[in-house]
């Protein structure tokens, strides 16, 4: 059984982005589910040794706190053996198991995982089922709707071999995996699949603002909305939608509000093993926007430490 979700809006899982900080934000923001950077399974396995010898666990791996719950561990990778013990490892931390089908990236289609994975019919069948089979929490799905413009559509037959082998939750982004984040999101294709699928399905694709929330479950009926660039410095839009779905109105942010949220993202990331360049990667995506943005960036890019960024943030106060 799925979780309850507090809202309609979820956090999706974006690497370098959707650290344990920022996911708490969002949670605190009103994202009904956050969900981690994705994670290798064969990764899993080798932390996993390592940490045992130190009478630790898969948390000092892959963080987080039980504030965000619900809260999903995203994996990728296509061995199967690898990947039933990578999910018996995670199952009891994570609320539910979200496998990837969906990335674009090079340097992970080439090892035939993400949205590889599209055109391998059988191999699919089998991860699905060695996934619903390994652990009682619930299995959900991200895809890409094909892998190039002739094959666009490929995302019809893997639904359905999803539900099949209990697949619980569906996330489509509708987009090729050759096209990458160019272009635009068909939003007709999340619309076709809510209605051949008989499960909850979240659209992902082009959300900026609340009216393009509303707008996509207007359109095509989806059950659930993901945001990912949308999101990025901008915790905000999760009460914004929140808001608008229930009033047609919502609270404007200023940028000293956006100011002000980096601050407390950077006070949560205290907790956490975030990399710098992570950390400075989130200060230029919170400035988005701003008066002086750009020489703003230019100077993040320059921080050499914490000390750096804080300073450089507290003077575009006074800007």
């Amino acid at each position: 059984m799925l979780p309850k979700f507090s809202s309609r809006a979820f956090l999706a899982p974006m690497a370098g982005v959707s650290d344990p900080a920022l996911r708490l934000q969002c949670k605190e923001m009103g994202a009904g589910l956050v969900v981690t950077e994705f994670t290798n399974i064969h990764s899993i396995i080798a932390q996993e040794n390592k940490l045992k010898e130190n009478m630790q666990t898969i948390r000092e791996f892959i963080e987080y706190s039980e504030q965000e719950r619900p809260l999903s561990v995203q994996l990728f990778g296509s061995d199967l053996i690898a990947l039933e013990k990578a999910a018996k490892i995670v199952e009891p931390y994570f609320d539910m198991i979200d496998y990837n089908m969906g990335c674009p990236a090079p340097h992970i289609t080439q090892q035939m995982a993400g949205g590889a994975l599209l055109q391998e019919v059988n191999l699919t069948q089998q991860i699905f089922n060695t996934l619903v089979n390994a652990v009682k929490k619930p299995v959900t799905l991200k895809i890409r709707s094909g892998v190039t413009n002739t094959n666009k559509f490929l995302f019809r037959d893997i639904a359905e071999i999803a539900e099949d082998e209990g697949i619980q939750m569906i996330t489509l982004h509708p987009r090729t995996v050759s096209q990458g984040y160019s272009g635009n999101a068909d939003w007709a294709m999340i619309k076709e699949l809510k209605e051949i699928s008989n499960l909850p399905i979240v659209g992902n694709g082009d959300i900026i603002t609340p009216e393009d929330a509303k707008a996509m479950i207007d359109e095509t009926g989806c059950d659930y909305v993901m945001i990912g660039r949308g999101a990025m410095g901008n915790p905000f839009l999760f009460e914004q939608i929140n808001d608008y779905l229930k009033t047609n109105s919502y609270r404007e942010y200023s940028f000293r509000d956006r100011l002000d949220s980096f601050f407390d993202y950077l006070h949560l990331t205290n907790q956490y093993k975030i990399k710098f360049a992570n950390i400075k990667s989130q200060a230029i995506r919170f400035t988005k926007g701003m008066h002086c943005g750009s020489k703003l960036r230019s100077k993040i890019t320059l921080s050499k430490n914490i000390e750096d960024l804080k300073k450089i943030m507290k003077d575009a106060y006074t800007k």
